[in-house]
């Protein structure tokens, strides 16, 4: 029987959602992230200004090491201690956030890891597979693998849609 879950954070009062499958397994043929949101949270992602309020929503180890900024986002917390993405106010003026995930891809991102299924995944692996350009830019352009001086925010960026750009 699927487990409910009821989130009540500030972007979201009484929203529930279901969890369908088994944590971290049974995902879309198409979608193979190199990292699960655990790790992410842990290597430093989003300036820390992620999932803060969230901590009831997921599992509790995810968050023991957790580079984490609940006041505001710190850059320095991020794996390549840059600045990378755009404001969230961003991603809503063009449409890219779905209302049942109103912090966007990697929220959608850790709801599908624990099992939720949702008619937004589809579009939502479609925006993780369009990262992989990224990818081939690191490689054309960087002599060296996991060399954190060559294309920083590129890398720090990838690691922000779960792929390891420590790798390549």
């Amino acid at each position: 029987m699927p487990k409910r879950v009821i989130v009540s954070d500030k972007m979201q009062k009484e929203y529930e959602y279901f969890l369908v499958e088994p944590i971290g397994k049974n995902f879309d043929l198409d979608f193979n992230p190199d990292l699960s949101p655990k790790e992410m949270l842990s290597i430093g992602v989003f300036g820390g200004k992620y999932l803060t309020d969230c901590v009831n929503e997921f599992p509790k180890d995810w968050f023991i090491t957790a580079k984490l900024s609940p006041l505001k986002k710190d850059p320095l917390l991020n794996y390549y201690k840059v600045n990378a993405g755009q404001p969230l106010k961003v991603w809503q003026q063009k449409g890219w956030i779905n209302p049942d995930d109103p912090r966007g891809w990697f929220q959608w991102y850790c709801r599908y890891y624990m099992g939720r299924r949702h008619p937004d995944d589809a579009r939502q692996i479609k925006r993780w597979k369009a990262m992989k350009r990224h990818i081939a830019q690191v490689k054309k352009n960087c002599m060296y693998i996991g060399d954190a001086s060559c294309r920083p925010v590129q890398r720090q960026a990838l690691l922000h849609w779960a792929y390891d750009s420590r790798k390549i």
